[in-house]
């Protein structure tokens, strides 16, 4: 394989000088002397598409990563041209191609350059497979950097790194690993105050460089197939994530069960644990809404059947565990065992639906049942068949999520730890190798399984976890980051991955809380579970091998305080469901990195121990074994201690004190927090009574809550309602208003409303723009506590 090393070197080859250009529609195609051809597309106003073919001849356009619901459209796109440039603009952006080599350069509508080729395109035939390495390099400049590409374990600014993607099944990974399991070609960068994003939508083996060989040029190359990439203009980085998220596709509303805890292990089995396992949960009034069984519940780990030994009546004991609040989530991995009495292997084999080799054989490889044969995922009718084996788990057993792993795909003790090159895929018509199919296979098996799980679970929804990825994976299934360890090394990492993966369109993510291979201490859980509560995906996943990994097995005072943050999540339950609401509706990332909040502060750029969770929460975690607390950064605004409601102005980094039964959270001033009681599981309680902590400012802050029936497709068809809370504060008075848009008939009855930080003393109130006394309100002075019936419209207190 080529590296990026000496770009000039002998065997490269560039564009020479143009010779003419064509527009057909929203496309305009250049040509050079030597035969290379330049497509750009205006896809929007911010947004261009440039595909680039060394001969003339471009491939088929087809990509698994762009959502064919994806808007388009753009309000102005003009051409003109003078002896040395040709322009291409828009309402936003300006593109300039130089004549004599074809080189690009963008600007925003202001003539600010925002992103200029250095060498530009160029490329290098591969003789050992036929058709090309693709390269791309760019100018940077002084004080960019660098954010995205997924969940790779290094530092959150990527200036200075070099990283491949490859997706790759890595047991207990280390810090700065280049190839794990997911592939994400989507970098943003951020120079000048301004931000612009760049998706390269190459399946093969792509590698990027972020000033790492020269300081001046970032650079991104394949090992194969087209140089096609998207140019994404912000300014702000959220338009440019939101941009990029609508292009590949936003995922429906989860079932609010799946954002509850959820505890798994390699394995619990035989059914007697799993049935102790849920009694401990419910005896130690520890929430928890889903238990998993890994590989052992299968009959010797063929796919789609049980272990009869271990549980003699699956039917039964996944009722059971509903009937005490508990969804039950079941693995499924790609390999299919060589069996001629396996039925599933047999059928798959006669419709010809498993991978096979060049010369004609069929792929085989080691996996957990030993010796197996793979589906071919990238084939449209192989999907439909694999997806329609999930009536047996769904739609008979009860099963209610699936959770998909090993599929890089991982295969045991070969060389890459994953299939031959010469493996031949459909690719849904488009017939190609491993080396284009390889970063798409574990996609389109969450893909095959969303339709399957889908189908099946209906009229609920569906929820679906994989551990491989490409780009658009967000559209089929949440994810995890695969087997870290047990180490603070990888808590720390943790906090990074998850922010990563929220920038890069994926935001339904978490980790193996605790860490999978090895044992945690019982700080170290603590710890862990405290970042985890905050994570789209709140998942205790651990191999089993080391010893036990449930809260109590950590003694009282672990389970006491991990007990405290698990219920502080279920009262934020309404809070996190409206930013998935935001997240599916609008791109809206879950979590935020500060430079993500906060662009124009140059102290954002380079951190990443702190978050932004929702629109109101500031998280810092503890990393660090043995301290009583921490340093960190405040970013711009006033934030409420969450714990004492000591208001901060931020700006500045600062001591924060955090023992093992705390850790630092602030609210945004003027926030309006939804909440419920505490409930060991989703929908245990009937909720007619909505709590809303109001965090005083002086001035105006909006926020939402959004209200469904926490499952189900009802909403789809507008049976919701999107509650938006106005806060109004002044040195004596504030005024809450609500809103309310939608037909959904919600259980609420009143509304409990707590007052943070408020400035003076309460003496007289308005409800609707109606006196009313403080007692007809319920208000307690002790707690800052008023009551009000759910629909109201307007409250008004006063300090007279």
């Amino acid at each position: 394989m080529i590296t990026n090393t000496e770009l000039e070197k002998k065997g490269n080859l560039f564009p020479t000088k143009l010779v003419s250009y064509e527009q057909n529609g929203d496309s305009i195609c250049f040509t050079s002397e030597n035969a290379v051809q330049l497509i750009i597309t205006v896809v929007r106003d911010s947004m261009l598409r440039f595909r680039y073919a060394t001969d003339g001849i471009f491939e088929k356009d087809f990509s698994y990563a762009i959502d064919e619901d994806q808007p388009h459209g753009y309000s102005v796109m003009d051409i003109t041209e003078d002896d040395e440039f040709i322009w291409i603009i828009t309402e936003q952006i300006k593109c300039r191609i130089t004549r004599k080599d074809m080189r690009t350069a963008l600007f925003d509508i202001e003539d600010q350059l925002i992103l200029q080729d250095e060498l530009g395109f160029h490329w290098e035939e591969s003789f050992e497979f036929g058709g090309n390495y693709v390269k791309m390099s760019k100018t940077t400049v002084d004080g960019e950097n660098f954010y995205g590409l997924g969940d790779k374990p290094t530092s959150f600014n990527l200036k200075g790194k070099r990283i491949s993607n490859w997706n790759t099944d890595q047991y207990a990974f280390s810090k700065d690993l280049d190839e794990l399991y997911k592939a994400i070609p989507f970098y943003i960068g951020l120079h000048s105050a301004k931000a612009y994003g760049i998706f390269f939508d190459n399946t093969f083996k792509t590698h990027f460089d972020f000033c790492h060989e020269r300081r001046h040029v970032t650079s991104f190359w394949a090992d194969g197939g087209e140089m096609n990439y998207y140019f994404i203009y912000g300014p702000k980085i959220a338009d440019v994530v939101t941009k990029y998220t609508n292009l590949t596709g936003r995922p429906e509303l989860p079932p609010m069960w799946a954002l509850g805890y959820h505890q798994s292990k390699w394995s619990y089995y035989p059914e007697a644990k799993v049935k102790e396992l849920a009694a401990n949960f419910r005896d130690n009034k520890f929430p928890c809404d889903a238990l998993y069984l890994d590989i052992d519940y299968m009959d010797g780990f063929r796919c789609f059947t049980w272990n009869k030994d271990y549980f003699p009546e699956p039917k039964r004991m996944v009722e059971e565990l509903e009937r005490d609040g508990f969804k039950t989530v079941a693995i499924i991995d790609p390999g299919i065992k060589i069996d001629n009495k396996y039925e599933i292997f047999k059928d798959g084999l006669e419709k010809d639906y498993f991978c096979k080799r060049a010369d004609g054989p069929y792929m085989q490889g080691k996996v957990w049942p030993g010796n197996c044969v793979f589906p071919d995922f990238t084939n449209p009718k192989a999907r439909e068949w694999w997806a329609d084996h999930y009536k047996t788990l769904i739609a008979e057993i009860g099963i209610k999520g699936i959770w998909n792993d090993m599929n890089e795909p991982a295969v045991m003790e070969v060389p890459g730890k994953t299939f031959p090159l010469d493996v031949r895929h459909d690719y849904d018509g488009n017939r190609c190798s491993h080396r284009k199919a390889h970063n798409v296979y574990g996609m389109q098996m969450a893909r095959a399984t969303y339709e399957g799980v889908k189908k099946y679970i209906f009229p609920k929804r569906p929820f679906t976890i994989t551990r491989a990825s490409y780009s658009g994976g967000q559209r089929f299934s949440s994810t995890w980051t695969g087997d870290n360890l047990a180490s603070w090394e990888h808590l720390w990492l943790a906090n990074i991955q998850i922010q990563r993966l929220g920038m890069s369109g994926f935001s339904f993510a978490g980790t193996d809380i605790g860490g999978f291979a090895d044992q945690p201490t019982g700080e170290l859980f603590t710890r862990w579970i405290q970042l985890g509560v905050f994570h789209p995906f709140c998942r205790v996943h651990s191999s089993g091998d080391h010893g036990e990994q449930e809260p109590w097995y950590f003694g009282e005072e672990v389970l006491e305080i991990t007990r405290k943050f698990v219920e502080l999540r279920y009262q934020l339950l309404p809070y996190l469901y409206t930013a998935f609401y935001q997240y599916c509706k609008d791109n809206i990332p879950i979590l935020k990195p500060l430079v993500y909040f906060d662009q124009a502060d140059i102290q954002t750029h380079y951190r990443s121990d702190e978050f932004i969770f929702g629109e109101h929460f500031l998280v810092c975690p503890i990393q660090e074994p043995n301290v009583q607390g921490r340093r960190m950064y405040i970013p711009r605004g006033n934030w409420y201690n969450f714990w004492n409601d000591t208001v901060i102005e931020g700006g500045k980094e600062l001591w924060v004190d955090a023992p093992l039964d705390s850790m630092p959270i602030f609210v945004k001033e003027g926030a309006i927090i939804p909440k419920y009681p505490v409930q060991q599981y989703v929908d245990e309680l009937e909720i007619e009574e909505l709590r809303l902590d109001v965090y005083y400012k002086n001035g105006k802050q909006n926020s939402i809550y959004y209200e469904d029936d926490h499952d189900g497709y009802d909403y789809k068809m507008g049976l919701f309602n999107l509650r938006t809370f106005k806060l109004t504060g002044k040195t004596k008075e504030i005024i809450v208003q609500q809103h309310v848009a939608g037909t959904y008939e919600s259980n609420l009855k009143t509304m409990k409303i707590k007052f943070h930080g408020l400035p003076f003393e309460i003496t007289s109130a308005s409800v609707n723009n109606e006196n009313v006394s403080l007692e007809s309100i319920g208000y307690d002075k002790e707690s800052n506590t008023i009551i009000l019936q759910e629909n109201f419209t307007d409250l008004h207190l006063i300090s007279e």
